[in-house]
């Protein structure tokens, strides 16, 4: 949550020439709603199972960069559903950090909207981590600009992007 997965998404999509995709905005757009109306009608469990259905038809699509809500990951099995060939990546950082931009950014939160937020961050983080850690990167998002770290992802997605194979040209015999 507020790790920059968002904006680092949308820059790195820029650099590879993919196309870019939030889930939370995805979600919206299928739905109609907001993530904070789905929450107030039907609870975490109802925004999980949309949130399910739409990464399952995201995670199909080839040359896309997609940025995940910070729970989806933290589903059992979700992790699993990422192709081996694929990139994942954990952009860390506490959740003091956390909390403090998801403020700044005055966008809704509903997993936030609690008394003592930063606490509730603390034992989210805890819960979610063994799942965070199945990504193949891990990056820190602390103190580290959006576009240093989608220049970094950049690089090391080129690297794995294995070019089409082309025929071998014929031979004389």
């Amino acid at each position: 949550m507020a790790s920059g997965k968002s904006a680092v998404g949308r820059e790195l999509a820029g650099l590879l020439g993919w196309r870019f995709v939030d889930f939370d905005a995805e979600i919206r757009r299928r739905t109609g709603h907001d993530i904070a109306a789905i929450f107030d009608r039907g609870g975490e469990k109802e925004f999980r199972a949309i949130e399910a259905r739409v990464a399952r038809r995201l995670l199909r699509r080839d040359r896309a960069v997609l940025a995940s809500g910070g729970g989806w990951a933290a589903q059992p099995g979700h992790m699993a559903r990422v192709a081996a060939d694929t990139l994942s990546v954990w952009l860390k950082v506490t959740a003091e950090t956390a909390v403090e931009r998801a403020r700044r950014q005055g966008v809704d939160r509903p997993l936030l909207d609690v008394p003592r937020p930063v606490e509730h961050a603390r034992r989210l983080l805890a819960r979610r981590e063994p799942y965070y850690r199945l990504a193949r990167l891990t990056l820190d998002s602390e103190d580290v600009s959006v576009a240093a770290l989608a220049d970094r992802i950049a690089r090391l997605a080129r690297q794995e992007i294995k070019p089409a194979s082309s025929p071998e040209p014929a031979h004389p015999s």
